[in-house]
């Protein structure tokens, strides 16, 4: 099968070909893996190859609504027993760990009848928004090499914007399907909380703030596969009410006359780039064009406090998982890179009343949310306050490196607090990313549609938000968007980087 005839096809159309009788799933998997082998070198996007597992089952009698199809798992949450997962870690990499059983999400993809042959890159824990860790070196964008693809799922997102595979997996805890579909021109939808499951270690991560599923270049396959995966899991914190249609067939009903709110200013209080809104403005305007009603309009919400909200959870949550890997592989603190080792140690510091006292305030931005949701059925945001930035431009700057060094061999943190370098270093990555965090400390749906090209040449999708139970809605808007102004296509050069 040729790569162009691959590439063509989102995940059903391969499915479709495959059920036909028109490929095989071998011959699929070939072309898969030949896309793979002539540009992962140079984006890095897969750091797991799984060959021999995809080629078995390749050759198996698989079904579901894409059986057969090449499929990546990201190397986070998305366990796949006995392969080695190191989730950006250097650690968990060098000890080679495994799993003893698959996650749920993942039993629940290879339901769908998918063709997992890699894993793919992620930062050290998912911890940014960009995809660089010293593990396993950046993902590049395939738009621009030298821009970044976003994180925390951006080996997925380059895999897909690529031509690898048609869809991977992803999850998003602050952002992380939406911020990498936003910088590689591709579907990400976050659901909502409970919706798909998490465990069976982590039905209940971050507070279901986390959420799995799949980074997309069609709506459909995106509906397809929470279809496939949503539902109950025993031993959930929580038992949502299912949609009454599929969301595959509820895309066949576009929406008519949405009151939607639009938000064209950062919630951090920071100049948003002229690129984000352009996006926003020619994504207000098709919406207008379908007879939707957009105005500016936002949630009671006080963004600053909801950010560092987010950081309290994020920073105790780093603690958490660096505690947890040296208990596992009895690695030193080298094993993990400076900025979670800084994050890590605030996380430790912090008192349980502080922790408490920030996820308390959760309920209050739920309450304000849902407020504005009374008035206008969406939320419209900037799914980034600018560009993908290039490769590197979030790392921390040496001179905080050698701040932290010194500080971090303190027995207390309350030095390290005082000195504001963490807080920081934190903001200096979410002032690019401040528009996402709000739809995971809700707990409510959120996605990012692919509708602006910059001047440069590079993608830049817009966020919308939904109420509860809001995936359906979402779909059949984006379902809409997508038939009024196609966006799929290739990145502008096959295997070469533009000058």
């Amino acid at each position: 099968m040729k790569h162009a005839e691959y590439a063509a096809r989102d995940a059903l159309g391969l499915a479709g070909l495959i059920a036909a009788g028109e490929i095989t799933a071998a011959e699929a998997l070939a072309a898969a893996r030949a896309r793979c082998d002539a540009v992962n070198g140079r984006l890095g996007a897969v750091i797991h190859r799984m060959d021999a597992i995809a080629e078995a089952r390749a050759g198996d009698d698989v079904t579901g609504p894409f059986a057969g199809v090449p499929f990546l798992l990201k190397d986070l949450f998305q366990d796949y027993a006995g392969v080695p997962g190191a989730s950006g870690n250097r650690a968990l990499r060098d000890a080679g760990w495994a799993p003893s059983a698959h996650a749920e999400i993942t039993r629940r993809f290879l339901a769908s009848g998918v063709n997992v042959f890699g894993k793919t890159n992620t930062p050290e824990f998912g911890a940014k928004g960009v995809t660089e860790p010293a593990a396993f070196g950046p993902t590049r964008n395939p738009w621009h090499h030298e821009h970044t693809p976003g994180g925390s799922s951006g080996g997925s997102a380059a895999a897909v914007a690529a031509g690898v595979v048609p869809m991977a997996g992803a999850n998003d805890g602050g952002g992380s399907i939406r911020i990498p579909a936003a910088c590689c021109g591709l579907f990400g939808l976050k659901p909502g909380r409970a919706r798909v499951p998490g465990g069976p270690e982590r039905s209940d991560t971050m507070h279901g703030a986390n959420a799995d599923h799949v980074l997309t270049r069609s709506v459909r396959d995106s509906a397809a596969m929470l279809d496939a995966t949503a539902g109950y899991e025993p031993g959930a914190l929580a038992r949502i009410e299912a949609p009454t249609h599929s969301y595959l067939d509820a895309l066949s009903r576009p929406p008519a006359g949405l009151r939607i709110g639009m938000l064209d200013e950062s919630p951090l209080g920071l100049p948003l780039h002229a690129e984000a809104e352009a996006a926003l403005a020619t994504t207000g305007t098709l919406l207008e064009s379908l007879g939707h009603h957009v105005e500016r309009a936002a949630p009671a919400i006080d963004g600053l406090q909801l950010g560092q909200d987010f950081l309290t959870m994020w920073f105790t949550q780093m603690a958490v998982a660096v505690d947890d890997v040296r208990r596992r592989t009895g690695a030193g603190v080298e094993a993990f890179e400076l900025d979670t080792r800084a994050m890590a140690h605030v996380g430790r510091a912090l008192a349980a009343s502080e922790y408490v006292t920030a996820y308390n305030r959760w309920q209050g931005y739920r309450h304000a949310l849902a407020d504005f949701h009374t008035d206008y059925d969406l939320l419209l945001t900037p799914t980034l306050a600018g560009p993908p930035p290039r490769i590197g431009a979030l790392a921390t700057p040496r001179w905080q490196q050698l701040a932290l060094r010194p500080l971090l061999r303190l027995p207390s943190a309350r030095a390290l607090i005082r000195s504001g370098i963490v807080e920081q270093m934190a903001r200096d990555n979410l002032r690019h990313v401040p528009f996402t965090q709000l739809a995971n400390l809700t707990g409510t749906p959120a996605m990012s549609v692919p509708l602006h090209t910059t001047a440069a040449g590079l993608p830049l999708g817009s966020q919308f938000v939904a109420p509860p139970g809001g995936e359906t809605l979402l779909l059949r808007l984006a379902a809409q968007l997508e038939a009024a102004a196609p966006w799929f296509e290739a990145p502008p050069t096959d295997d070469i980087e533009r000058p």
